[in-house]
């Protein structure tokens, strides 16, 4: 791959310069999902594309398509990117880089009068967080079609007004949402790069990650603990209905089947959070009457994430029996596991080995869009970019040293052969 030009990683740094400043919500950064954070990320990446005379399109579902041509057009296109949202308050890597590595390959390429065999084209997905809209990969999902005209009528978990109203206020045709863009059998192969959003390249002193897997998911995100509201020095405990006490029997409970699956070997991570009682009500001085949170499971493997939704729910109405008081779960969301692809995997472990990259294979426990374009049955890889302090805040700290070794990795998969596979 000696022959490649390389990624124009000047311009990765603008980009993450400008996203950043046009983004920055006085703590971290916010690019709210079909909003005007996300939005301003896309016409940066799309007015730079098209400086860079590379060319551009947008489906009806408001994805960016940033294409350099290669010599034979009608040949699988060879696709990589990732999400421009954030979470609310975010960091200003996760997503971006995937999309951001992308242009700097092409930018770099197209530059120095490099012209791939097949297409090569940086997908800028919507829609990726689920913070705002209760929907696994909103964005990749209607790129290819699999979603149904349901999904116009969520509401964003800010504004409350739905995904129909956000759309019309972006000029996007609600109508034309979710048709489909993109047909697997026109995909040679999709590579995301993106930040980790954990600990593990960092305590292993590696800068890249080549992913195995990304984990599946089930979430309850509106579950609710209703007890009675009582006088906190004047009712024993055999009286109370106290919904706080409910929801830490049934953590403690959940917490100790966790412990005991993972020591068998399973593939599995627990968290329940956004935990609130009612501030019209609550006082130091009153049993809880009414407690509000969320879980997120998350693993591997369909046949645990099953068994353990059936042991979550068990778990949560003996605990209401035992305390007398009311569990309900709420709607149900989540996404499945997908594997990476064994050949990409291996492809890209010899690429790393031969440019004398540290590399380390692991899997994803955060959901990624490549986990969409897995389960279409397209060969699919993931690189990973070590990352300072964890993602989900504004703290990420993803070195541009690294960044580099990552993106040069990206751009020998997308412009090797098919017989190196």
């Amino acid at each position: 791959m000696s022959h490649l030009p390389d990624p124009d990683i000047d311009l990765a740094i603008r980009l993450f310069e400008t996203l950043r400043t046009q983004s920055f919500d006085g703590l971290g950064v916010t690019r709210d999902t079909y909003g005007a954070g996300e939005q301003r990320a896309h016409d940066l990446m799309q007015n730079t594309a098209r400086q860079l005379g590379l060319e551009t399109r947008v489906d009806t579902s408001g994805n960016l398509y940033i294409t350099l041509p290669g010599h034979y057009r009608d040949r699988p296109v060879r696709l990589t990117g990732s999400h421009l949202d954030s979470v609310p308050a975010g960091g200003n890597f996760d997503g971006a880089a995937g999309v951001v590595a992308g242009l700097s390959v092409l930018a770099g390429w197209h530059t120095a009068g490099y012209r791939p065999q097949a297409d090569v084209t940086v997908m800028a997905i919507r829609a990726e967080e689920s913070t705002w809209f209760p929907y696994s990969y909103l964005g990749s999902k209607a790129a290819f079609g699999l979603v149904d005209a349901s999904v116009l009528e969520l509401p964003r978990a800010d504004t409350r007004q739905t995904l129909r109203e956000h759309l019309s206020t972006l000029s996007i045709d609600p109508a034309a949402f979710g048709r489909a863009a993109l047909n697997p059998t026109g995909i040679d192969r999709f590579i995301e790069l993106h930040i980790e959003q954990g600990p593990t390249l960092v305590d292993a002193d590696i800068p890249v990650g080549i992913v195995t897997g990304i984990r599946g998911s089930f979430r309850y995100r509106d579950m609710r603990w209703i007890g009675e509201y009582a006088h906190s020095g004047a009712v024993n405990r055999r009286y109370r209905r106290d919904a706080v006490r409910a929801a830490a029997l049934w953590m403690t409970a959940l917490d100790k089947t966790w412990a005991d699956l993972e020591a068998d070997g399973e593939d599995l991570v627990v968290t329940v959070g956004q935990l609130s009682t009612n501030p019209a009500q609550h006082a130091f001085s009153k049993v809880a009457g009414e407690l509000d949170c969320c879980i997120d499971v998350r693993s591997i493997s369909v046949p645990l994430l099953e068994r353990f939704d059936q042991l979550l729910r068990d778990h949560a109405l003996d605990t209401a029996r035992a305390t007398s008081t009311e569990v309900h779960f709420g709607p149900k969301t989540g996404s499945q596991p997908a594997l990476m692809d064994t050949k990409l995997i291996a492809q890209l472990t010899a690429l790393a080995s031969a440019r004398a990259i540290p590399a380390l294979a692991m899997p994803s426990g955060a959901g990624h869009d490549a986990a969409v374009f897995a389960q279409q049955e397209i060969p699919t890889a993931m690189i990973f970019v070590r990352n300072q302090n964890g993602s989900h805040n504004p703290h990420e700290a993803m070195d541009i040293s690294d960044f580099a070794m990552a993106t040069q990795l990206l751009s020998d998969i997308l412009a090797a052969d098919h017989t190196a596979m």
